[in-house]
């Protein structure tokens, strides 16, 4: 069903609908949630109001339905009733701001739409459109009020400008006075102009709404004042706005096609990651929890880490390590030590997938030009807007030579550097890489070094931190612990929610809204530290373990990261002892089973690591076991090897799930077992007292192969 015909309001209807506004802005015998909602926006020296339209329509349906079917004529009558509220509320106030502007929120019902739909039917109309940013002009600045003095007649002029984008109904003239009626010359007062911010922004329909086999649509979008700079390519927003059609700026003949824009009046972000928000309770749980967990802390975390996922023990707290990070250090002479880890995933792949994944200019910047003014702009790739943040790249093993070298700066110094087209820039991208890619052969062969399996260049291995590979063994008991796992995931069901209930109308209309159905208020509900046991989300355990809220978890990892452990000097020489020890375990192996090459960047992973470690037990030190734990994660990472702990000797015959989990050939686990039977009945287990040597190779040179 076509939208009603605009109707242009004379003055005296306007009038009308500017008392209408006022009244429903002046609501003090009923809530009072605008009058406030007006004291809260001088407070905040603010000057737009965000109104709510289902509020309107519940007090006035006419006037609500007008102000989206004529949206030029009743906006501007409700923007000046809003400026006479604030003069009756604040006159002073009222005088610093030429306009005040109203945004919109609500259900809109047929008028939320997506850029595919919309169509001519629309124009005049206020609708709520959902798409990416693609891309974003220049902010710059736009004259509305210009000043002039005249020195022969001392008379000061004032001049205002409107344009097509502007909601009254004639555009003025784009002639800048130079003369006065007498032909005198004026002199422009720049310091008592008035100007406002304007920025051009495209949003593109999101990719799983788009029709298979069609381009997705584009439309434009106007942002004015205190809109701009709100967005930056590759968010998803909604913007509700007006949507008007402009014509062509050449004279003459025309196709009798026009540009549509959209002119917003409200942006909301649906995916920005924001910072989270801390109350004095949630700083005194994370402090409590951090005390009582001192031992453990770091375990209790990585197990919370994907509780979905089976195992993977040793990935986990790597991923927890990445997520807080080390400390940055930037020497006087400039250059930088990185504080962000690398990690890539090596698993054999079970489908086979072919072309190329991501290109080289699309992870670190391009240079593009822009259609409408010609100028030279760069375009961020996603390093470059992970700044601080974590980019997860898949399919790694398919990127071209040329690309995957354009990341070798980003991943060790942080940054970008873009020299081409006359642009000389640097972009700073200090983020975070966890990349996952396929063995060479499809498969992981079994007989060849994990170095050839993996296929990879060593100067790029070396800026990986920490390297894993995850083998698929068919080990009957294991995947059957998995089969378990992930078919209570899929019998699980959320609290609330009923079994093959269709959703109901009526109320549920709502859900139309601009407000985000899954969004919770956090504000209202306490932290809580752990989650409520499940047994098909966690599992039907003997000892019910606690995993940790991913909300707690959010807010503990951000806290931890702004602490900047320092390193004791037990710490040092233990990873200095461990490094060489390192060195030497390289020799010994001679290629046979570590992962990536042992360099210079090893032992700043081992510092990384074990600040991380430090951070997780919210320590300003970096002390001992800190050490160990790094120790312990780049041994599995290099070598597959896990270090035994002093008091778990007794169970020195049992076999070790992370091994099972992530991964070493059967063969090899059977040769393991015969060798332990035998130092079994020739000796006894090692008491708590012995001290165990990790790098202790004497049985392992008779397991190599010559």
């Amino acid at each position: 069903m076509a939208a009603p015909a605009p109707t242009t309001l004379d003055d005296a209807e306007l009038r009308e609908a500017q008392r209408d506004y006022l009244d429903f802005l002046d609501d003090e015998e009923d809530q009072g949630i605008y009058q406030s909602k007006v004291r809260d926006m001088i407070n905040d020296n603010g000057h737009r109001l965000i109104v709510n339209i289902n509020d309107l329509r519940r007090k006035n349906e006419k006037r609500a339905s007008r102000l989206l079917n004529s949206a030029f004529e009743e906006l501007l009558a409700f923007q000046r009733a809003l400026k006479d509220f604030v003069a009756s509320v604040d006159a002073t106030y009222s005088k610093q701001y030429e306009d005040f502007y109203i945004g919109l929120e609500g259900s809109f019902g047929s008028k939320h739409v997506t850029p595919r739909t919309l169509t001519s039917q629309f124009l005049s109309c206020i609708v709520c459109v959902e798409g990416i940013v693609t891309k974003c002009s220049l902010v710059r600045p736009k004259v509305v009020r210009s000043v002039h003095y005249c020195p022969a007649t001392k008379k000061t002029i004032e001049r205002r400008y409107t344009d097509l984008t502007s909601l009254e109904a004639f555009p003025s003239s784009a002639v800048y006075p130079t003369k006065d009626e007498e032909n005198n010359p004026l002199e422009t007062e720049f310091g008592l102009s008035t100007y406002k911010d304007h920025q051009t922004i495209t949003i593109q329909e999101m990719p799983e709404k788009a029709p298979a086999g069609q381009l997705p649509r584009s439309v434009d979008i106007i942002l004015d004042d205190d809109l701009v700079d709100k967005v930056k390519p590759g968010d998803r927003v909604q913007i509700i706005g007006t949507f008007r059609c402009l014509p062509s700026k050449k004279g003459g003949y025309t196709s009798g096609t026009f540009r549509t824009i959209l002119i917003a009046c409200q942006v909301k972000q649906m995916s920005k990651e924001v910072q989270p928000e801390y109350s004095s309770k949630d700083v005194s749980k994370i402090k409590k929890f951090s005390k009582q967990h001192s031992k453990d802390v770091f375990e209790q975390l990585s197990k919370s880490l994907a509780p979905s996922i089976h195992g993977h023990e040793y990935i986990k707290k790597a991923i927890l390590c990445m997520l807080l990070g080390g400390v940055e250090k930037v020497l006087e002479n400039g250059s930088r030590l990185r504080g962000d880890i690398n990690i890539l995933l090596i698993a054999p792949r079970a489908i086979p997938t072919t072309g190329r994944g991501s290109s080289g200019v699309g992870l670190t910047a391009a240079v593009t030009t822009d259609q409408e003014t010609g100028e030279r702009c760069l375009e961020a790739g996603a390093m470059v807007l992970a700044d601080r943040g974590v980019v997860c790249i898949d399919e790694f093993d398919k990127m071209s030579d040329i690309d995957r070298t354009a990341i070798h700066e980003v991943m060790e110094q942080g940054r970008v550097t873009i020299a081409k087209a006359g642009i000389q820039a640097q972009l700073n991208a200090r983020c975070s890489v966890l990349a996952a890619a396929n063995p060479v052969y499809g498969r992981y062969d079994q007989y060849k070094t994990p170095m050839d399996n993996i296929g990879l260049q060593d100067s790029l291995l070396s800026r990986f931190d920490l390297l894993f590979i995850v083998l698929d063994q068919m080990d009957p008991e294991q995947d059957r612990e998995i089969s378990d796992h992930v078919l209570r995931m899929h019998r699980y069901r959320a609290a609330g929610e009923q079994d093959g209930d269709a959703m109901p109308l009526g109320s549920a209309v709502e859900l139309l809204a601009t407000e985000d159905p899954s969004f919770t208020e956090e504000e209202d509900q306490e932290l809580q530290v752990y989650e409520r046991h499940d047994d098909l989300l966690h599992g039907p355990r003997r000892r019910k373990e606690k995993i940790v809220s991913m909300e707690f978890m959010r807010k503990y990892i951000h806290f931890a990261k702004m602490l900047k452990p320092v390193l004791t000097e037990e710490a040092a020489a233990l990873i200095a002892q461990e490094y060489s020890s390192l060195r030497s375990q390289e020799q010994i192996t001679s290629d046979n089973a570590r992962t990536s090459p042992i360099t210079a960047r090893t032992l700043e992973t081992l510092i990384r690591l074990s600040t991380a470690h430090a951070k997780a037990r919210m320590s300003k030190i970096i002390e001992k076991q800190d050490a160990k734990a790094a120790v312990e994660l780049v041994q599995f990472a290099y070598f597959k090897k896990v270090l035994e702990k002093e008091k778990k000797r007794k169970k020195q015959t049992e076999e070790d799930p992370e091994e099972e989990t992530d991964g070493e050939m059967s063969q090899e686990r059977e040769e393991r077992q015969k060798k332990r039977r035998k130092t079994d009945s020739s000796k006894q287990s090692p008491t708590e007292g012995e001290t165990y040597d990790p790098y202790d190779f004497s049985d392992t040179e008779a397991e190599m192969p010559a």
